[in-house]
């Protein structure tokens, strides 16, 4: 009898692999490979969910607010088995769930569909809000923006509310890669910092760092890990 093995999951240096399988225009390469190294930390590490849990109500939500370059999250979510990857290579091709946004109708595993900038973080309060309402206290909701919405008057409001709500289920990570057309006084951790977040500064290509951030106890208060980036050439 001839034994067969499996193919081994693909890893993080599998993802440049994945990545390139996505041709065509308006690909936002930039935008995408800044988030890489965080959404891959999150998936392999941190997140509680799996393409088999990805309906349970205790599982981990995970919302891409920076919806505007899913080239990133879509190879992270083929190497973790929530479709498979000969998908890729219709990336924002007419008949191809995988858009240029993405569509939590057409994509496994995904929590939100995105579009305008500034609107993951809202959502994401309101998720961790409901689950508190439903008494859900084991799952986490995490969130990924980009530094330049934080211009949006949405984000302002999300972050002013959920500090003192103490929305200790949510977390948000800010790929800051210098895109922003406003600074901000003391930089964009204070501007967390002052509304009663748990903040930290990383790294974002530095995968213990990140984990390091993902994971410190921050008890009573929602969490922002700001990761520095230049984006990959």
């Amino acid at each position: 009898m001839t034994k067969t093995t499996a193919a081994p999951a693909p890893g993080y240096r599998d993802l440049d692999r994945l990545m390139s399988l996505m041709t065509g225009d308006e690909k936002h390469g930039p935008a995408a490979t800044s988030t890489l190294d965080a959404l891959w930390v999150l998936y392999d590490r941190v997140l509680r969910v799996t393409p088999e849990s990805a309906d349970a109500p205790d599982r981990d939500r995970f919302l891409l607010s920076k919806g505007h370059g899913p080239m990133a999250y879509y190879a992270v979510l083929a190497a973790h088995g929530f479709f498979d990857e000969d998908l890729l290579a219709g990336f924002g091709s007419y008949d191809s769930p995988l858009g240029h946004h993405p569509d939590r109708l057409l994509v496994p595993g995904a929590e939100i569909g995105s579009g305008s900038l500034g609107h993951g973080l809202p959502l994401a309060v309101g998720t961790a809000l409901g689950l508190r309402a439903q008494g859900l206290t084991g799952p986490r909701v995490w969130v990924l923006t980009g530094d330049a919405e934080l211009d949006e008057g949405s984000n302002h409001e999300a972050i002013a509310y959920a500090g003192p709500a103490g929305l200790d289920q949510l977390h948000t990570v800010v790929i800051d890669n210098a895109s922003a057309s406003y600074g901000r006084p003391g930089g964009i951790a204070a501007r967390f910092a002052t509304a009663g977040w748990s903040v930290a500064s990383v790294d974002g290509r530095d995968h213990e760092a990140l984990f390091a951030a993902f994971t410190a106890p921050h008890p009573g208060q929602p969490r922002a890990v700001v990761a520095r980036v230049a984006p990959k050439r």
